[in-house]
């Protein structure tokens, strides 16, 4: 059995201790921080794809503000992935 089903087993029954509800609240924040970094990503890719398709010549200007908001939503990702693997053995 893995550390996080016996987790989730002990926290069903009641016998919990504070430090695994932090560890197991920080691994559900970041899970969603990640997914919606994914989402995040995808909604800029097909907007600029669309954009670009709609006016060719700013093309590259398009491209380069994708790549930038890209960059700065991955940078949120790695930072809650960073703070989860923290959370996780630091706190264990």
């Amino acid at each position: 059995m893995s550390y996080m089903t016996g987790s989730v087993l002990a926290a069903a029954s009641g016998g919990i201790p504070g430090a695994q509800w932090a560890i197991l609240a920080a691994v559900l924040a970041c899970g969603i921080i990640i997914v919606g970094a994914a989402f995040a990503i995808a909604f800029i890719g097909s907007r600029a794809v669309e954009s670009i398709a709609r006016q060719p010549e700013a093309g590259s200007r398009i491209f380069l503000a994708m790549i930038i908001a890209g960059g700065l939503v991955e940078g949120v990702a790695f930072f809650a992935l960073a703070i989860c693997f923290l959370a996780v053995f630091w706190l264990h």
